[in-house]
């Protein structure tokens, strides 16, 4: 095979090949709800640490009436801005619900959650799964 040929084919190949690899990082990254159990799970308790919209998805802590802390997964940070719940909006301290999907592992403290009820306010941060 021609020597030129074939160089020239590596460069057009080698973007291809980039273009797929980078194209498959989004979904890779996201782990959607595979995690979380099937049924709903409800946990009232007080809000740890306050929201936090950076990352993937914007987070909170939240400790149960047995003194463990929670962690909550919400909606992307805009997603849950969008719902209202934006930093600074709950302080530390306050009483707020979460209902979502537990972690199927038992030992993970883990909510995805799908609503936060606070002071009577309810952000919907995932209004299309009900």
């Amino acid at each position: 095979m021609d020597r030129g040929f074939v160089m020239r084919l590596r460069l057009p190949l080698f973007i291809v090949t980039a273009a797929f690899l980078v194209s498959t990082l989004p979904v890779a990254a996201h782990h959607g709800w595979s995690g979380q159990g099937d049924e709903e799970f409800q946990l009232s308790g007080t809000l740890a640490t306050p929201v936090s919209l950076a990352g993937p998805h914007a987070t909170m802590k939240v400790r149960d009436d047995k003194g463990r802390v929670w962690d909550i997964t919400l909606a992307p940070g805009a997603r849950t801005e969008r719902a209202g719940l934006k930093e600074g909006v709950i302080p530390v301290g306050e009483k707020v619900t979460v209902h979502g999907h537990r972690s199927r592992d038992a030992n993970r403290f883990e909510i995805k959650t799908e609503r936060v009820t606070w002071n009577g306010k309810t952000f919907d941060v995932y209004p299309d799964r009900k």
